[in-house]
């Protein structure tokens, strides 16, 4: 999934921020695991983490769309769709 435009992304410090968050979390989760926390619990703070990763994938995608397809599309550059599509359909698995 190389392509030769060079990235430009306005969320990374955002991106970042969401993803150091989300590791906190986790590491929250497997603690609670560790402690014998009751499993609902857990599984809802798992569904949280879940979301809030999610929640990255979409920035970056927006972010990705704005920036690295538009300017695939002026400049014609066909490989950076065909990306997209392919990292779409493993996003949304």
């Amino acid at each position: 999934m190389e392509h030769s435009a060079p990235h430009h992304h306005t969320e990374t410090k955002q991106v970042l921020d969401r993803l150091s968050r989300a590791i906190g979390h986790l590491e929250s989760i497997k603690r609670m695991v560790e402690e014998g926390r009751d499993c609902s619990e857990v599984l809802i703070q798992i569904a949280a983490v879940r979301s809030a990763v999610n929640n990255v994938g979409k920035i970056i995608l927006q972010d990705h769309i704005s920036h690295c397809v538009a300017d695939a599309v002026r400049t014609g550059d066909q490989q950076v769709l065909e990306d997209l599509s392919a990292a779409i359909d493993q996003f949304v698995k």
